[in-house]
């Protein structure tokens, strides 16, 4: 008889790829639905050979995703009728039913205590926990409960993030116009609207990797959580990794020198159509510079909002804030991003993190970590990438 709880891992890993193809195929839809929107505004056979084309690439990953989807809903329906006969026959004191299903009353315990075993037996023991390619998948809710300090800016919440399965491709987008329709008198002829600007942006996954050395006399003698350490640092690796890379596009923007506040609002109030919703994403230098200011009033500049995730607003719009050398390129740079990072940034994102053990000449043991995913400029009007310098 199948052990419930290996089952019950099984199913719960089951019905979140089921979540998570739903959630492509409705955004593949969508995606398809935008195109087929503005068919009637293009006026060229080569405009509209750039839409079909587009949309047959979008249906043919919505074909793929469906008869995925379809696999996962009977391999669903399969461990379902599996662990209800299990639990008919042995029931597990570590579960209860809640809301009509099954649920571990220690999920996570259940899955650290996995890869402990995982680590400890060299990868021979894979209980209670999903692999990848032989290697321990750390599960999304493990890496997200490790306390971290409450300053950390996960860069990845603030632009496009788009979950891909395949390792290259093109993914079509449209240009915020900022046009606008017209007023018609009644059976009159429908007027021509602005064509929407469609460009498909390239992208191609790349892997980012490294490893975490772990003696042998630690992984015999260690009566601490060496899995929850190890996931903890694959998990804050991973996010610096994004950072960096989300960064170095935004670094990419339109260069633009501004002096003074007279110069940051200008960029605030005229350089950015109203269409993009504006954020500040600036070095500490300029951040601890705008926060020392005050306008005419004797008032701050950098507003307290308890309304946004950063706690500070700059004439109106939330602030973010970077290390130097992270949003600049050294100590004491007063740069920063001014503009919409969702609508000039995306990220593609292919795989989690995951460890594995690779083979290593000394005594012990190298645990690798893996992600894979890519990040790319879509609207180069979204903002600007700003060189700030004080009024004399």
């Amino acid at each position: 008889m199948s052990n419930p709880v290996i089952i019950a891992a099984k199913l719960n890993h089951k019905r979140s790829a089921f979540e998570k193809m739903v959630a492509e195929i409705n955004e593949a839809n969508e995606r398809s639905q935008e195109l087929l929107r503005a068919v009637d505004d293009a006026t060229t056979e080569e405009e509209l050979d750039t839409v079909e084309k587009s949309v047959e690439e979008i249906q043919a990953e919505i074909t793929s995703k469906e008869e995925q989807k379809s696999v996962l809903e009977k391999e669903i329906a399969d461990l379902e009728a599996a662990l209800e006969e299990s639990n008919d026959k042995a029931p597990d004191k570590n579960e209860e039913l809640e809301g009509g299903q099954r649920k571990m009353k220690k999920g996570n315990e259940e899955v650290r205590e996995g890869i402990k075993g995982y680590i400890r037996s060299k990868g021979q023991e894979r209980a209670g926990f999903t692999s990848v390619e032989g290697g321990a998948l750390i599960p999304e809710e493990i890496l997200k409960t490790k306390e971290v300090p409450e300053d950390v800016v996960d860069l990845s919440t603030l632009v496009n993030v788009v979950p891909v399965t395949r390792g290259g491709g093109k993914y079509p987008l449209i240009k915020k116009s900022g046009s606008k329709m017209v007023s018609v008198a009644e059976l009159a002829a429908n007027p021509e609207l602005a064509k929407p600007t469609i460009t498909e942006v390239p992208f191609d996954i790349e892997t980012f990797r490294g490893y975490i050395p772990v003696s042998q006399e630690v992984i015999e003698d260690a009566d601490y959580d060496v899995a929850g350490m190890i996931a903890a640092e694959i998990a804050d690796q991973e996010l610096n990794t994004k950072n960096a890379e989300i960064a170095a596009v935004l670094k990419t923007a339109t260069a633009k020198t501004v002096t003074g506040l007279d110069g940051i609002k200008g960029v605030f109030n005229k350089d950015i159509k109203k269409v993009y919703n504006v954020k500040a994403i600036l070095s500490s230098s300029l951040y601890n510079t705008l926060d020392t200011m005050k306008d005419l009033d004797g008032r701050y500049l950098l507003q307290t909002d308890i309304t946004v995730e950063s706690g500070k607003k700059l004439f109106g719009k939330e602030v973010v804030v970077l290390d130097d050398d992270m949003i600049g390129a050294a100590n004491g740079d007063l740069k920063g991003f001014i503009g919409d990072p969702k609508a000039a940034v995306t990220l593609f994102d292919r795989k989690r993190a995951s460890v594995k053990w690779v083979d290593n000449d000394v005594y012990g043991q190298l645990l690798a970590g893996f992600v894979r995913f890519d990040v790319a400029k879509t609207d180069a009007d979204a903002g600007f990438y700003i060189t700030f310098t004080p009024t004399v």
